[in-house]
């Protein structure tokens, strides 16, 4: 069943779509008016205070080491990954994916829909370059691949006792550079999920992969500190949602059951599909809502949804994964 890619979401209001700057509202108007006849000037009501937007800030620093870094001015993934790069003064393609929170290679902190106003942002950038030759002995490699929306492609997850769990140079944060020779750096994952499918069962394939950056080597300690420096912004349960097409908006935080709505559709995304991608799910689960069965959800989705063949039973999955969310069932 043909999808699209994207759905047309909702218009935000301005005050919540835009990023804005960073400084106090001033008192605008003067409190009287003179007309053009030269009368005598009218009072008016007091001018509201002016509302100056705020400029959302964000603190970030390499994951291997480095000063702390101010971000602020972007409006999609891949506007982000080249500000985090100008304040490092790297190329945006040296960053291979971003963790909230935490320096470790940790896929459960990866920046993904979601960034909390008040979260710190490190980013992993790429290190030692690595070739292996796998034997395909199985059908499934036991790989999860997601990738940052700027291009890299990386594994997000390695299967207990699967075929490259043995294989100890392969490690959760690899970047897929290339498979059999051809490269496959701009690729979604869904692509690079496929190519591996496709690969011949009994045949040996040749992985090129680059592991996160790990020394410390010529660059400055991490501070100590993981706190924001003054003027911080807090906004209760707002976040930054960042899209890898389209403006990021400063939205809401999902409900409980919204969460594990999107939780479980991102589980189902690994099991058909071989990947995982929050952004996706998220996007299936706001296109289920007000949707009465699976008939109008499949529709949906077709007008939502494009560049992917979704089997018919991962919808009623996902349909049914919904429901049981919303139902309270888990």
């Amino acid at each position: 069943m043909p999808l699209g890619l994207r759905g047309k979401k909702k218009d935000k209001s301005r005050e919540t779509s835009r990023l804005v700057e960073a400084e106090a509202a001033v008192a605008g108007g003067r409190g009287g008016e003179e007309d053009v006849a030269g009368a005598a000037p009218t009072l008016a009501a007091p001018s509201p205070p002016a509302q100056v937007p705020i400029r959302l800030l964000f603190h970030a620093q390499l994951a291997h080491g480095s000063p702390t870094g101010r971000v602020e001015g972007f409006a999609s993934v891949r506007e982000l990954y080249a500000k985090i790069a100008e304040a490092f003064h790297i190329a945006p393609t040296e960053i291979m994916f971003c963790t909230l929170n935490t320096h470790k290679i940790d896929m459960d902190k990866l920046l993904g829909v979601q960034i909390g106003l008040e979260d710190f942002i490190f980013a992993h950038v790429k290190g030692v370059k690595k070739e292996v030759e796998v034997f395909k002995s199985e059908d499934s490699l036991g790989l999860t691949i997601t990738d940052n929306g700027n291009g890299c492609a990386f594994i997000k997850r390695i299967k207990a006792g699967s075929l490259i769990d043995q294989i100890p140079v392969i490690c959760v944060g690899d970047h897929i550079e290339a498979i059999n020779g051809k490269s496959v750096v701009g690729c979604r994952h869904y692509e690079v999920a496929k190519n591996l499918k496709d690969l011949e069962k009994g045949q040996t394939f040749t992985l090129k992969l680059i592991e996160p950056l790990k020394s410390f080597d010529m660059i400055e300690p991490r501070s100590k500190g993981g706190s924001f420096a003054e003027g911080k912004i807090t906004r209760g349960k707002e976040t930054l949602r960042l899209r890898s097409k389209g403006p990021a908006t400063v939205e809401e935080m999902p409900s409980d059951i919204e969460e594990k709505a999107i939780k479980k559709v991102d589980d189902l995304l690994e099991m058909y599909m071989g990947i995982r991608d929050l952004e996706l799910a998220a996007t299936m689960v706001e296109t289920g809502k007000g949707k009465n069965n699976p008939d109008e959800f499949a529709v949906a989705l077709d007008e939502a949804l494009g560049d992917f063949a979704f089997p018919d039973e991962f919808v009623f999955d996902v349909w049914g994964a919904i429901g049981d969310a919303m139902q309270g069932r888990f």
